[in-house]
């Protein structure tokens, strides 16, 4: 992967809300959960001041594709929704999601590693591969 990854980080005092853009698949989980937080019409389109650290922590866990993690300053180190053990679950019509650190290695020999929830193409359609879109959705993929 020669492309540098961009990762965006939104604090409300407590918690830093991470966003990391190529993992994001579009399930609007982030906007149907805290729409007071997450707009994409605006920018910056993640407003972590509008929600309680709890509340944040909560929605961020529901991400599916890992996208958004979260990062707590504390006294005793860092606070993060990462996880060491793998999960992998097949979404019916969907990706392939795998939770847990992995290490992903493309054709050029780069190597990705993640920690927490990343979303894998399934269909073949992804403009984002190996990631999953959401193209899926569009393309009547059924798997």
């Amino acid at each position: 992967m020669s492309e540098k990854e961009i990762v965006k980080r939104y604090n409300n005092e407590e918690l830093t809300v991470v966003w990391k853009p190529k993992k994001c698949i579009h399930s609007g989980i982030c906007v149907k959960t805290l729409p007071q937080v997450y707009n994409p019409d605006e920018k910056p389109w993640i407003k972590a001041k509008n929600a309680s650290t709890e509340q944040l922590k909560a929605q961020i866990d529901l991400c599916p594709s890992g996208a958004l993690t979260y990062e707590i300053e504390g006294t005793e180190g860092k606070e993060t929704n990462e996880t060491t053990e793998i999960k992998v679950l097949v979404k019916a019509n969907g990706p392939l999601f795998i939770e847990g650190p992995v290490a992903i290695t493309f054709a050029d020999g780069t190597v990705e590693k993640t920690t927490a929830k990343t979303a894998f193409c399934r269909c073949g359609h992804s403009d984002n591969k190996p990631y999953c879109d959401g193209t899926h959705k569009s393309s009547d993929f059924k798997g």
